[in-house]
């Protein structure tokens, strides 16, 4: 397993919709250890594919305390079927929005078809948290950030603040 990158807003890659995989064999495997073992070390609970370069319909997550086991949870093609018209907030976050978090108002439930670590069909009926970072990582899919969902002020603000954040990393001299 290897670590990867994980791209930060600004980054048009961040913005492109993620293409359907035809099939689960090692080599996605590997791209999923890759991401799960990337999204532990930065550390974070979710991580799409798109957030490591890789424009494919692919998220891993695991919501789990940071007291219990690991419980990592694998998403190929995953497709939200049902919403819940009941809203929960939550002060969400996002590795490729470092150290910037908001409010997000999403559905407080969801029932999700997508294919296993394995390739084998399933279906699961999330709520909570667990509903929320599922919608969270789809919407990278899809090319969407947490702060597209905030006001336009308010996303100018973070966008600033990270083009600044990657400008003083560039020019660090070694």
């Amino acid at each position: 397993m290897a670590l990867m990158q994980i791209l930060t807003e600004p980054n048009k890659i961040l913005r492109e919709k993620s293409q359907l995989v035809e099939k689960v064999d090692t080599d996605l495997q590997k791209l999923m250890s890759d991401m799960l073992e990337t999204m532990y070390a930065a550390p974070g609970i979710g991580l799409a594919a798109i957030q490591v370069g890789v424009a494919k319909r692919v998220i891993v997550l695991d919501i789990a305390s940071k007291d219990a086991p690991r419980n990592p949870m694998y998403f190929v093609n995953p497709e939200i079927i049902v919403k819940s018209n009941n809203n929960s907030i939550y002060e969400e976050g996002c590795l490729s929005v470092p150290g910037q978090f908001a409010e997000i108002e999403r559905p407080n439930k969801c029932h999700v078809k997508y294919l296993d670590y394995h390739g084998v069909f399933k279906e699961i009926k999330a709520e909570g948290m667990l509903a929320t970072c599922i919608q969270h990582e789809i919407d990278h899919l899809e090319g969407i950030l947490f702060i597209d969902y905030l006001s336009k002020l308010k996303k100018t603000m973070i966008i600033k603040k990270l083009f600044k954040q990657k400008k003083a990393i560039e020019r660090i001299v070694v």
